[in-house]
């Protein structure tokens, strides 16, 4: 009876993780459960089996929150506001302690490189000055080993070192160019060691990859939302100060702005956290909603390049509006993949989103058949190379997609195949980030 007290001990914890189910909620499932339980074993079987065969029939937990949100629908919005509910909060409390620890630090740490004056040199430190904080909350909260820890730190450090060593030489008024590449791509490397912290250190399972991709999303669906309320008080208080003759626009730009952005980061990382299983999350609502909008646009970009200029004389900053799109794309992809059931058949929006990768690869070749005849006509820069080598690791990620999701859709496979390759060929665009942030210094001569 002690080990079937445990088991139930261990099931109402694992209960009270999701956050539409409250601990009366919880307390209703165990009597469910015990009362299945007892049924079980007044029928011959052992504690055990009792205790498994119970569980099985009450059901997936994940339908059964759903079901309590429905029901109790006007307890979500309570949710959404910082009050403590029951003991299982205080975790809660004490994570979001830590993380507005960390976001003060993030902001000392942006409002230290402001001080420094070197507007390049911020561009490129900008990201060790916020994500390595942000990592360090995941790190803090998720325990992985001393060794995966040491790693990150490493890293982090040695990149963080190597670029800010690196002599590039700068034009006048003009930054080096390598340097630019260099403050583009690194973000993208760090993002990578930020998902090994938010995994755990348990990067290579499928899982947690794709729940880092998750959390992605809704990142950056809470950082717009915020940051567009932040831009609504930051007009009033200038309209207000404004009026009575006072300048705050100093104030603005070297207290508030270097603490609210990264302030604004930390906490919705947080909200995505803490608002995790409470509802439908927000981010594949949005993807389906510009799925179709998106195509639209795509298809219209690759009908004007068509009947435009020769390809070897399109602007290069149409190019990278182009590689811009495709990364939009990315994003859409790789998030309504995440949201949606892999066991459910395919549906509409599989096909709309095979289409979305089918314009999108149309559109990838177009920019590589430029790029191309752009390099044959006036050779190699750094700035070719990298949106090169950007443009055949997205042609190939949407190969991919097109071919698996065309298989899912002839019933010849699995989209569960789909899923694994997206999550599988993320560290390819860490892996060409690291290059661009590493090599092309040296490999252009730091100019």
């Amino acid at each position: 009876m002690s080990d079937l007290e445990d088991q139930i001990g261990q099931w109402r914890d694992w209960v009270l993780r999701r956050r539409a189910i409250t601990a009366d909620d919880a307390a209703e499932l165990e009597d469910n459960l015990r009362g299945r339980v007892a049924d079980l074993r007044a029928g011959g079987l052992d504690d055990d089996e009792a205790f498994l065969v119970a569980v099985r029939r009450m059901g997936n937990l994940d339908d059964v929150s759903r079901e309590f949100a429905r029901e109790h629908s006007e307890r979500l919005w309570k949710q959404l506001v910082l009050v403590p509910q029951a003991t299982t909060n205080d975790r809660r409390w004490r994570d979001l302690g830590v993380l507005v620890a960390l976001a003060v630090c993030a902001g000392i740490a942006v409002k230290a490189l402001l001080a420094l004056g070197d507007g390049a040199r911020f561009g490129l430190d900008v990201g060790f000055a916020v994500l390595p904080f942000l990592a360090a909350y995941f790190a803090w909260s998720r325990r992985p080993s001393r060794l995966v820890v040491a790693t990150l730190v490493g890293l982090t450090a040695a990149v963080a070192l190597a670029v800010n060593l690196y002599p590039f030489v700068d034009v006048p008024d003009a930054p080096a160019t390598t340097l630019v590449l260099a403050a583009a791509h690194l973000p993208v490397l760090l993002w990578l060691l930020l998902g090994v912290a938010y995994a755990g250190g348990r990067w290579r399972e499928h899982e947690q990859r794709m729940d880092f991709v998750r959390f992605t999303g809704e990142l950056v669906v809470y950082f717009a939302l915020i940051a567009l309320g932040g831009g609504v008080l930051l007009a009033l208080l200038f309209a207000t100060f404004g009026a009575v003759d006072i300048d705050v626009s100093t104030f603005v730009q070297t207290w508030l702005m270097p603490f609210a952005v990264p302030g604004a980061f930390f906490v919705a990382a947080w909200l995505v956290e803490a608002k995790k299983s409470v509802v439908e999350n927000m981010a594949p609502v949005l993807t389906r909603v510009f799925t179709p909008l998106t195509i639209v646009l795509l298809a219209a970009t690759f009908v004007a390049l068509l009947a435009g200029a020769p390809l070897a004389t399109v602007d290069r900053d149409l190019l990278t509006l182009m590689d811009a799109m495709l990364l939009l794309v990315l994003g859409l992809l790789l998030y309504s993949i995440s949201a949606r059931d892999p066991l459910a058949p395919a549906r509409l929006f599989d096909r709309l989103q095979l289409v979305l990768v089918v314009v999108a690869l149309a559109v990838n070749v177009l920019a590589l058949t430029a790029m191309v005849t752009r390099i044959a006509d006036a050779g190699w820069t750094a700035n070719k190379l990298a949106a090169f080598g950007l443009d055949v690791v997205l042609c190939v990620h949407l190969v991919g997609t097109g071919w698996l999701l065309w298989r899912f859709l002839r019933g010849r496979g699995t989209f569960d195949a789909v899923e694994r390759w997206q999550t599988r060929y993320l560290p390819v665009y860490a892996a060409w980030a690291a290059v661009v942030v590493l090599v092309f210094p040296p490999a252009f001569s730091w100019a």
